[in-house]
């Protein structure tokens, strides 16, 4: 893994490849040899950890979940299928896959003591706070799953986070509205299943439109993980402590709730709106341009990519498909396509690769199958649950895993005495 070493300071430090992307330096022992520490806001140039699941390749526009390309995934795979290969690491066979799915299936049912939570919440409460705080609960019920050291127990845990979380997401939908909560119906896909749970009532029998089950399954995989972004992240920093995994994967849902984060669709769609028809994009191209103007472009460009988001290439052919099934007739999508066309020819967005990225579509195709604005990043944390679950193992079974313990570069008072308060 390492043949060479760089030499900083008086100190030489081991360089390390993977098995595709940069070398990294580590410098473990930099502290130790020179007493001083890096300084990375925002962890941009630091590999955190050793990791086998996701590669992305930003200039590249390349994203693979365990060597597979995000976009042959999508087209051919199912969401429980690459939930099986992020989980273990290699594509499940026909039996692997029926097993896997049985058993997913056999764990959708949350304890009935669970739905009570739900009153507890106000009927106006946002759905991501309701998630935070069921998921959280999940260790007070569970208790046969939260031996981190126990390998069966994790992977029961992770199989109960994966099966649940389409529950508890389409129960906090449910409530939010004011209809009843639907159980499990285990003969349906994971994608079918939970939209019968989210839509569906109990007085007539819902039928699961093959081309919305069919998006909702690839929104689900284009999701699924991406690699060491601010959530996994989270899940990892709190696994690290030894945390259970219901706790750790409450911490992840709680920072994907940033804006920054999770909520980049529903700020894309808003600005859709915001812009309303195809003849008004020139006006808002011109402002996106103006530094002094605080109109801004959402969904285009990305932390990561510096080329073409691979999942929004998938997300525009879903797009097509869900309206022509739904045979909806939206001035957004018209605006979506539009604005798409001019900025990808555009010199200004083209010098500072601004490309749509997966967030400009996915909120156009939640919309026109019915959620609303605040299910977006619930549906975010749903899809996302397999890799935090798929990251925390990893990190668990390393024998080298030490709690995570960042370091700073402190800026305040040096040593001063306390004054007692009647002479200050």
């Amino acid at each position: 893994m390492t043949d060479t070493t760089l030499k900083i300071g008086d100190g030489d430090y081991p360089v390390l490849s993977g098995t595709v992307g940069p070398d990294v330096i580590d410098i473990r022992k930099l502290y130790a040899k020179s007493g001083m520490f890096t300084y990375d806001p925002g962890f941009t140039s630091t590999a955190s950890c050793e990791s086998a699941l996701t590669y992305i390749d930003g200039d590249e526009g390349v994203l693979l979940h365990r060597g597979y390309p995000i976009g042959e995934l999508a087209e051919h795979s199912s969401f429980m299928e690459v939930s099986y290969l992020l989980l273990n690491g290699e594509l499940p066979s026909q039996d692997e896959l029926s097993k896997f799915e049985y058993t997913i299936s056999r764990h959708t049912m949350l304890h009935e003591q669970l739905s009570t939570f739900y009153r507890g919440f106000r009927r106006d409460a946002h759905p991501m706070a309701v998630m935070c705080g069921v998921v959280g609960a999940l260790s007070a019920f569970y208790h046969d799953s939260t031996d981190i050291s126990d390998p069966h127990q994790r992977m029961i845990a992770s199989h109960r986070l994966i099966a649940k979380m389409p529950t508890i997401a389409a129960m906090a939908y449910k409530y939010s509205v004011g209809q009843p909560f639907l159980y499990p119906k285990n003969d349906l896909s994971y994608a079918g299943n939970f939209l019968r749970m989210t839509f569906g009532v109990p007085a007539e029998e819902y039928e699961v439109n093959p081309a919305v089950e069919r998006a909702m399954d690839r929104i689900f995989i284009l999701h699924a993980d991406h690699e060491q972004n601010a959530s996994t992240s989270t899940v990892r920093l709190a696994g690290s402590s030894g945390a259970n995994p219901f706790a750790c994967i409450a911490a992840g849902i709680a920072c994907l709730w940033g804006p920054a984060h999770g909520g980049a669709n529903e700020a894309a769609l808003n600005m859709l709106r915001e812009i309303g028809t195809p003849d008004k994009i020139p006006e808002y191209i011109a402002r996106a341009k103006d530094k002094s103007d605080p109109f801004r472009l959402m969904g285009f460009g990305h932390r990561v990519y510096k080329n073409y988001d691979p999942r929004a290439t998938v997300m525009q052919k879903t797009v097509r498909e869900v309206f022509e099934a739904l045979n909806v007739s939206d001035p957004l999508f018209e605006t979506a396509l539009r604005l798409e066309e001019i900025a990808l020819n555009d010199e200004y967005f083209i010098e500072k690769k601004l490309f749509p990225n997966v967030d400009f579509y996915s909120g156009v195709i939640l919309s026109a199958i019915g959620f609303p604005t605040t299910m977006f990043t619930v549906l975010f944390a749903l899809a996302r649950t397999v890799g935090w679950v798929a990251q925390w193992n990893e990190m668990i079974s390393d024998p080298e895993q030490k709690i995570g313990r960042p370091r700073q570069l402190y800026t305040g008072p040096t040593e001063r005495s306390y004054v007692p308060i009647g002479q200050r």
